[in-house]
C-alpha cells in the first residue's frame, strides 16, 4: 500500500461521500458477514492494518479490547479517525504495513479491511502477520475478490443502450499489478488468485476457519446498482487462526 491514493484531495473527497465513510460499519455491504467472523475482543491486543477511519479499531475497543493499534499510510484517513475522539486504548500510527516490524507474539488479533489488494507482496505480509500473532491468535481480513480484480478495469461490459451485459474476467492466473478505475480515478491494485490467498495462509502455519463471498444484505438491495452485485463476487472474507502450540 505504498502508493497512497487516499491523500489525493479529489480522490479522498469522493471516498468520503461513500456510504461506508458516512455511515461506518453499517454502511459497508460486507459488514453483515465480516462481523460474524470477528473473535471475542475482551482483553485482546489488536492490530488493524489499513485502518482508514478507524471503524474497526473503535468496534474492538467497544467490545473490550485491551489495546488497539491502527496503521494507515494516509494522513487524511488518520486525521479523520482521530476526529472521532480520543481513546487511551487506541493508537493510530502512519506507515506502510509492508514496512512494519513487531516482536513475535505481539498481537492476539490482526484485522485488515479491503487493503491487501494494494499490497504487492502478500506472502511476505502474511509471513509477518503469522509471526506477530500470539499462539491461538486470530487473523481476519477482507480483500477484493479475485474475480473482481482479474481483468483490471473493475467495470461491467455494457451494451449499445448502456445496459449491463456481463463482468469481464480475464488473465486470472497472471497475478500482479492492475490499473483499476475506482471512484472515477485510476488506482493501482494487485491481483492474485483465490488459491494464492488461501494457500499462503496455510503455508505460514495458519488454520483457515471461515471463508465468505458476501452477498449484498437484503436491507441494501433497493439501492441503485445493488441488485447487479448478485451477478459476480466483489469481496473475499477470510478468518484464520494461529494454532495454540505454535511458538
Amino acid at each position: 500500500m505504498k502508493e497512497n491514493k487516499y491523500d489525493d484531495e479529489v480522490f479522498f473527497r469522493k471516498y468520503s461521500r461513500m456510504s461506508r465513510s458516512k455511515e461506518g460499519l453499517s454502511g459497508a455491504g460486507e459488514w453483515h458477514e465480516l462481523e460474524k467472523m470477528l473473535p471475542d475482543f475482551r482483553e485482546k491486543r489488536v492490530l488493524d492494518l489499513g485502518c482508514g477511519y478507524g471503524w474497526h479499531c473503535r468496534y474492538a475497543r467497544e467490545r473490550g479490547a485491551r489495546q488497539v493499534l491502527g496503521i494507515d499510510l494516509s494522513r487524511k484517513m488518520l486525521k479523520r479517525a482521530g476526529q472521532f475522539g480520543a481513546d487511551s486504548g487506541i493508537e493510530y500510527r502512519r506507515g506502510a504495513m509492508e514496512d512494519l516490524d513487531f516482536p513475535e507474539g505481539s498481537f492476539d488479533v490482526v484485522l485488515s479491511s479491503l487493503a491487501f489488494h494494494y499490497v504487492k507482496d502478500f506472502p511476505g505480509m502474511v509471513s509477518s502477520i503469522a509471526r506477530w500473532l500470539a499462539p491461538g491468535g486470530t487473523f481476519v481480513f477482507s480483500a477484493e475478490h479475485p474475480v473482481f480484480t482479474a481483468y483490471g478495469s473493475q467495470d461491467w461490459y455494457y451494451g449499445e443502450n448502456g445496459e449491463i451485459l456481463h463482468f469481464p474476467v480475464d488473465r486470472y492466473f497472471y497475478e500482479g499489478r492492475r490499473e483499476a478505475v475506482f471512484l472515477g480515478e485510476t488506482v493501482v491494485k494487485y491481483h492474485r488468485t483465490l488459491t494464492t490467498y488461501l494457500r499462503t495462509l496455510l503455508r505460514n502455519g495458519l488454520v483457515i476457519r471461515d471463508v465468505a463471498e458476501p452477498e449484498p444484505p437484503e436491507s441494501m438491495m433497493e439501492l441503485p446498482g445493488m441488485a447487479d452485485e448478485m451477478r459476480r463476487p466483489m469481496m473475499l472474507l477470510v478468518r484464520a487462526e494461529k494454532p495454540e502450540g505454535d511458538r
